[in-house]
């Protein structure tokens, strides 16, 4: 069929959708209230926001049971406006706006197994009831939830019937505000900005059971938190990003922007934390990061880095990253729609004259591109039911 028959056929099917749209559930937001690029103001950011489009709340954390098993964990939730997001012809806000996910993973390093799961909420009569307050700080998801109380952390999650995790979570240090005005304001490209800031170590404690075998554990998390409305463009293809925690109470984040060819943007950034709390920002020239080994996902195909040399000359820092686990790959194309790895990692190298010894998780997003076009079937049923639908109808 001539495409110069089918684009109007689109133009038309896209007006009248978008039409629909505003008399069922209004007129779509730009998502921009002028406060884009104003500098985080805590606690209030740490509560939801009406007019962002985009925002999470990311803890990861290195744990040991009192029986000696070491994990890692992640759990991130997420709030999404759909206003500008379309299934091809399809205005996403028909579906579902605001849109709650969430992600949900634990590396058994002494089991040597990787688990995870993602879930969704429209709150519609069908989906797990969701809510992340704009007043204060309360996430829910189901039976997943993160609050706060009495200045902690408050953290529970499952994976299917076998395993509960519930962590009680304290800031060590103050949140560091990220960005190279120090003000929680980070550019992903020109006029193109998150606010972001992080709590980069927390005392954890808390209880997993596995099986019906309930362990204490302790050990040190960390927290992203950020939120915005930014443009993606084509200098934006992935990212790198790192964040570990060394033995020596000092913290190290870097990232690298990636565009189409794999090269890391100016715009990629870091910072480290010194063992007081005071930090110093890393521009994309501080910091050198080297593949040194790669993995191919059995699962989707994707190749990673899996193993990498950072150096940062300007805190005397040279490092070698290897993951814990290989497979630690999640594919959430049921929920966030894309498929990407973040995994527990090991660190050792050099800092200065000394040794030095940490632990590391890694996050390695555009690696795999099926998010480029996505699927609405594995959307609304997940991956399952969209590869069966394929089988059938090719």
């Amino acid at each position: 069929m001539s495409v110069n028959f089918i684009e109007p056929l689109e133009n038309i099917a896209t007006e009248l959708l978008d039409g629909l749209a505003n008399v069922l559930v209004g007129k779509a937001s730009t998502l921009r209230d002028g406060t884009e690029h104003e500098g985080v103001q805590l606690p209030r950011d740490l509560y939801a926001h009406a007019e962002a489009q985009t925002e999470w709340w990311y803890y990861t954390g290195h744990m040991r049971t009192e029986g000696g098993r070491h994990f890692g964990f992640e759990l991130v939730f997420f709030k999404r406006r759909t206003d500008l997001d379309r299934f091809g012809v399809v205005p996403l806000r028909l579906l579902a706006n605001p849109l709650y996910l969430a992600h949900f993973a634990i590396t058994d390093e002494t089991r040597g197994t990787f688990r995870y799961a993602h879930r969704k909420s429209a709150n519609n009569p069908f989906d797990p009831p969701a809510r992340i307050s704009a007043q204060r700080y309360d996430l829910r998801l189901g039976d997943w939830s993160v609050r706060e109380r009495e200045g902690r952390h408050i953290l529970r999650a499952t994976l299917g019937d076998d395993v509960i995790f519930e962590a009680s979570l304290r800031p060590v240090k103050s949140a560091v505000l990220n960005g190279h005005e120090n003000v929680g304001v980070s550019f992903k490209d020109q006029n193109e900005a998150s606010r972001y800031f992080s709590y980069t170590r927390m005392e954890a404690e808390g209880r997993i059971t596995w099986r019906g075998e309930t362990e204490a554990f302790t050990g040190a998390a960390w927290m992203d938190r950020e939120f915005g409305t930014w443009r993606t463009t084509e200098k934006q293809k992935g990212w790198d990003w790192f964040s570990i925690q060394f033995e020596n109470d000092t913290e190290l984040m870097v990232y690298h922007i990636r565009d189409a060819q794999g090269r890391p943007s100016n715009f990629s950034s870091g910072r480290y934390v010194a063992a007081d709390g005071t930090s110093l920002h890393l521009t994309r020239e501080d910091f050198q990061l080297t593949v040194l080994d790669h993995w191919r996902s059995p699962h989707t195909g994707a190749t990673y880095p899996i193993s990498w040399r950072l150096q940062v000359p300007r805190v005397s820092l040279d490092l070698k990253i290897k993951p814990v686990l290989k497979d630690q790959e999640l594919d959430t194309r049921g929920t966030t729609m894309i498929v990407y790895w973040e995994g527990a990692c090991h660190v050792a190298g050099r800092h200065g004259d000394h040794t030095t010894q940490g632990r590391a998780y890694v996050e390695l997003v555009g690696y795999d591109r099926s998010h480029e076009s996505p699927s609405i079937t594995t959307f609304l049923f997940g991956s399952a039911l969209d590869r069966r639908w394929r089988s059938i109808f090719g």
